[in-house]
């Protein structure tokens, strides 16, 4: 694969993170979503940047999965985004 697609696929991957986090946000659920984004807007965070937190959350709860071959840990993925803006330790 050639950089240029690397970066094409960071780039959707990304793009499909955030529309999944506004997707929660829009929905509801898990209403932890909301919350946090409530929280970090009112701590001053711009909208864009609190998305790719969240989507970062998001991506490390994925790769989790994909890794570990697992179901989504929702409890895990509530209680990481409750600690934003402290993003996740790598594993």
């Amino acid at each position: 694969m050639s950089p240029n697609n690397d970066q094409e696929d960071e780039d959707f991957a990304e793009a499909t993170l955030i529309q999944a986090i506004e997707n929660q946000l829009e929905s509801g659920e898990p209403a932890a979503a909301k919350a946090v984004f409530n929280k970090l807007t009112l701590v001053g965070y711009e909208r864009e940047e609190i998305l790719e937190l969240m989507a970062l959350v998001l991506a490390h709860e994925v790769d989790a999965m994909l890794r570990e071959d697992r179901p989504f840990d929702g409890a895990w993925y509530e209680q990481a985004l409750r600690a934003l803006p402290e993003l996740p330790e790598e594993n």
